[in-house]
């Protein structure tokens, strides 16, 4: 029997670690996402009676943030991350809006670095059927995932998305919208901040703007491509590409909570005259999007 004892002792030591389920937070929070550690810098900064929490290794900052009750933290770079962090958030918070603040790459010829765009809606642009080629072309042929109306790019067909609804088929849709009550805040308060034009002597050639309207995209991938870029605008009338909003934007709609994503560009996407900008303006991209999200939270309601 003592053998025995000690050998179900040395089973369950070699078993991993058990993970108590956590009591989820019931006071109503703003989720307020950013992707990696410049964007999130200056949100953290500023909040108060902050609070941290652990869950799967994302770190959740809870606390008042220009007056209201939030819980921030970092999605981690790519639409996975995004999605997964999102879910984590909605499942162990009482989130009722989700806000996210980042940097992303410029679409809009229109627009330049620094700006910061708040689309009306986001769809994954490189959700797609890669089809084959034949004598006469790429061919799609894939009858159970039929292409969206947007244009391809050479081989690469966009699809919508199918979001899960049960039993019943699947909802086909390749845009998921910003919440329509956040975007008139977001014009409310478009013209009342200030943008920064330098950060560490890194100056920007014109002042920047905030622009609410139009399209996002994003996608798995860091883009750097001037084809990529100029097909994303003219297929999709994209004014701005990243890769997570879309992400957080489709786990907003499956879960029915309001969300709105604030993107400064730290770069164009491929459109830079020279070589990519966003090693030099991703801070004070990152600085702008913070900037527009705090008046934003200060207006709120």
């Amino acid at each position: 029997m003592r053998r025995l004892t000690c050998l179900i002792a040395l089973i369950v030591l070699a078993l991993p670690p058990v993970v108590m389920a956590q009591t989820k937070d019931t006071t109503p929070r703003i989720a307020v996402i950013t992707a990696f550690p410049p964007e999130i810098a200056v949100l953290s900064a500023r909040l108060e009676d902050r609070s941290e929490t652990v869950i799967n290794g994302v770190i959740f900052l809870s606390g008042i943030l220009a007056g209201k009750q939030v819980v921030l933290f970092m999605s981690g770079v790519s639409m996975v991350n995004a999605a997964m962090s999102s879910q984590l958030a909605l499942d162990h918070f009482n989130i009722d809006r989700i806000v996210f603040s980042g940097v992303a790459g410029g679409v809009d010829p229109n627009l330049d670095v620094g700006d910061v765009v708040v689309a009306e809606q986001w769809g994954q642009y490189l959700e797609v059927t890669m089809a084959r080629q034949t004598d006469k072309g790429f061919a799609f042929s894939d009858s159970d995932r039929p292409p969206s109306p947007y244009p391809n790019l050479g081989f690469m067909f966009p699809n919508a998305v199918a979001v899960p609804r049960g039993h019943d088929k699947p909802d086909r849709r390749f845009w998921f919208p910003a919440d329509p009550k956040m975007l008139t805040v977001a014009r409310t308060v478009a013209d009342k901040v200030t943008l920064d034009r330098c950060r560490a002597k890194v100056c920007l050639l014109k002042a920047p703007k905030v622009v609410v309207g139009g399209n996002g995209v994003s996608g798995a991938a860091f883009v750097d491509n001037k084809e990529v870029r100029e097909w994303a605008y003219q297929a999709f009338q994209a004014r701005v590409l990243d890769m997570e909003t879309a992400a957080v934007s489709q786990v907003a709609f499956a879960n029915d909570t309001p969300f709105i994503a604030f993107r400064s560009l730290s770069d164009l996407a491929g459109g830079d005259p020279g070589k990519n900008q966003s090693t030099a303006f991703y801070p004070l991209a990152s600085d702008n999007s913070a900037a527009v999200v705090l008046e934003f939270l200060k207006q709120l309601q």
